[in-house]
């Protein structure tokens, strides 16, 4: 075989083991699809990481279930007396909206963590849409409050919690949680990107203990005194917890689910533009 022969094998067999990659398609950053393909990498991303992380399980699914037991043990049985009513629907209801509540300071410190090792940065020069790390951060949130609230109304049916309301009821119940605790997480993440960790966690803890204390899933409003009822039945917690015991016990739904909504919506028109702004600040610093 000649040498010009033996080039144009060789030039066939390159052309056959290196074919060509196909084209991929001119996509821009900020179009629509996107942001949803790089969201769901994002909130992938913070779900894997927590679910290797045992402080996170232990916030999500066993704090929350211990400390409804230990309500339905030492409260429940003298609430119940006192008051006519069952307390186990507004117990479940209240222990949902904390754990939303709580369960954000792991995100907020997940953040602070990724802000000062510089990956929220790493991610502001990747070809990436800049708006799919808060927004795939606020979806893995909500996955998360999912979970926890599945997992303490199965823990709640075991002390007494029922669905008296059908299967739709049930589903709205289990989005009144998820919705508080979406707003609640933008909240939180606007104040972790103008705060220490330490401020945030004592923030968030006495906001928290302030409301776990002063709702209607504690104690029926009627029980706290007079000056102090407005307050309590209108603050955002006894909102979604009377919502949710409609849903379930019985009782008004469209009134309470309606302020629950109000609230929601409140809470991110007044925190979104601030955590939006904070999070492209970090990841740009």
């Amino acid at each position: 075989m000649s040498s010009a022969e033996a080039t144009m094998d060789r030039a066939d067999t390159a052309e056959q083991v290196f074919e060509p990659l196909p084209e991929v398609p001119d996509r821009s950053e900020s179009s629509l699809r996107t942001w949803a393909e790089h969201s769901l990498i994002q909130c992938r991303r913070l779900l894997i990481g927590w679910t290797r992380d045992p402080a996170t399980t232990i916030q999500t699914l066993v704090y929350p279930a211990l400390t409804l037991l230990m309500f339905k043990v030492v409260l429940g049985n003298s609430i119940d007396k006192a008051t006519g009513l069952p307390s186990v629907y507004g117990q479940v209801a209240m222990i949902t909206i904390i754990a939303a509540m709580s369960g954000a300071v792991v995100s907020a410190f997940g953040f602070k963590v990724e802000k000062a090792f510089g990956l929220l940065s790493r991610f502001a020069t990747m070809p990436m849409n800049r708006a799919a790390g808060l927004t795939g951060r606020l979806l893995a949130e909500a996955i998360r409050v999912l979970i926890t609230t599945v997992f303490v109304l199965v823990v709640g049916s075991a002390i007494g919690f029922r669905f008296h309301q059908g299967p739709l009821a049930a589903l709205a119940l289990i989005g009144i949680p998820v919705l508080f605790g979406v707003a609640f997480a933008v909240f939180v993440t606007a104040l972790a990107t103008i705060s220490e960790g330490v401020m945030v966690v004592n923030t968030v803890s006495l906001i928290s203990n302030l409301l776990m204390f002063f709702n209607s899933g504690f104690v029926p409003v009627f029980v706290y005194p007079t000056w102090l009822q407005d307050i309590v039945r209108n603050q955002p917690m006894s909102c979604a917890i009377d919502a949710m015991k409609g849903l379930s016990y019985g009782g008004p739904v469209a009134e309470p689910l309606l302020e629950t909504v109000a609230w929601v919506i409140g809470i991110i028109v007044v925190f979104g533009y601030p955590a939006v702004r904070g999070y492209r600040r970090a990841a740009e610093a």
